[in-house]
């Protein structure tokens, strides 16, 4: 096993972990061919995940290989028994195979009930010898893991421990652009803060969305903000966040447009209630936070919510007195107790609610 294991996220205290390592750098080693033979990928970042484990399929088998030495395990289905006793079988006609394991659920501390039972003894055994023709690659998307467990502490000692985390503005930046130079076209650095706001930082949407504008210039072609503004669909959060910034800086009618062509979409104005409750209470939580000292990236983490957003929610705390937030939670709680209970027409009460925001 090599002596510095690949971890996205820097833990001083741990000295195996490389320091400055950013995901794509990640993928290039595995594009290199610059395999380990134990991985273990933590996190909810479905995207990053995704593309990891692809791109390592890629980098060990062969198209034609793939069926004779590729196999992909639930442990909510399968015992880890069976997936060692393949781990630990020669390839079929290659040199390498290729084993994932999805959901070691035994590696958390959640109590449910299993369908399946697993000799965790006989994964020990072969994490400490690991079969050197296999790479064993653990999915595991949770939040963290159980640190009392014996398996834990050895898998995260003998696996290379990739953690699935959201990308951090700089990132998430550096990650657009290493795109567009692979797709040979050029991104103004407004088109992609105007890309990011569009699709709230969200990974799979902008993957998808840098395809399509991709395409639409061609190689050599320049992404500009107008290009970004014409391609991308705006999300229904992004829309709510337009509403907002709209209501905020008192343009009425450019507010209620949207309110409007929310609904003109077939969108549930109790769903946009909810939507702009979650918002408010964000930019409160926010502020308090950013009142405490702490910066972008800590409220990011405190709040489990991506920096992006939490960098638009700061911007809009500032035109707010913390009071005023609280006011206008308050407010929201109402509208939604009069909308359950239909006192009055949903649409009315919002439409209410944003006619007295534009009077404050």
């Amino acid at each position: 096993m090599p002596n510095n294991p690949i971890q996205f996220t820097i833990e001083a205290s741990d000295s195996r972990i490389r320091s400055n390592d950013m995901i794509f750098k990640i993928w290039n080693d595995i594009k290199k061919k610059k395999l380990d033979n134990l991985y273990l990928l933590l996190g909810k970042e479905a995207f990053l995940m995704q593309e990891t484990v692809q791109l390592i399929v890629d980098a060990v088998l062969l198209e034609e290989e793939k069926d004779f030495n590729l196999s992909v395990y639930d442990m909510e289905e399968t015992s880890i028994e069976t997936a060692v006793e393949d781990a630990e079988t020669l390839p079929f006609m290659g040199e390498k195979r290729l084993v994932i394991i999805k959901n070691p659920i035994f590696l958390t501390s959640e109590k449910k009930k299993e369908k399946v039972e697993h000799n965790i003894g006989k994964l020990e055994t072969y994490l400490n010898s690991p079969a050197p023709y296999t790479i064993l690659l653990f999915l595991a998307p949770y939040e963290k893991l159980d640190e009392r467990k014996k398996i834990t502490k050895l898998i995260k000692k003998q696996a290379s421990l990739i953690e699935m985390n959201a990308l951090k503005e700089q990132e998430t930046i550096e990650w657009i652009t290493s795109i567009a130079e692979e797709e040979a076209v050029y991104f103004s650095k407004e088109a992609i803060e105007e890309l990011i706001l569009l699709t709230a930082g969200d990974l799979m949407n902008m993957h998808q969305e840098l395809r399509k504008l991709s395409t639409y210039v061609g190689q050599g072609g320049q992404i500009t903000p107008e290009t970004v503004r014409l391609l991308v669909a705006r999300s229904l959060e992004q829309n709510i966040f337009e509403l907002i910034d709209h209501v905020i800086h008192r343009r009425s009618k450019e507010a209620l447009q949207i309110f409007y062509d929310l609904l003109k979409n077939n969108e549930e104005p109790i769903k946009i209630l909810s939507l702009l409750v979650n918002q408010f209470r964000l930019i409160l939580q926010v502020k308090e936070l950013a009142n405490t000292g702490y910066g972008q990236q800590q409220v990011a983490n405190t709040l489990k919510v991506h920096p992006f957003r939490v960098k638009l929610a700061l911007q809009q705390a500032k035109l707010f007195h913390s009071e005023e937030l609280a006011q206008i939670l308050i407010d929201l709680a109402e509208a939604d107790y009069e909308m359950k209970t239909g006192k009055k027409d949903k649409q009315l009460i919002i439409e209410l609610f944003l006619l007295k925001l534009f009077k404050q």
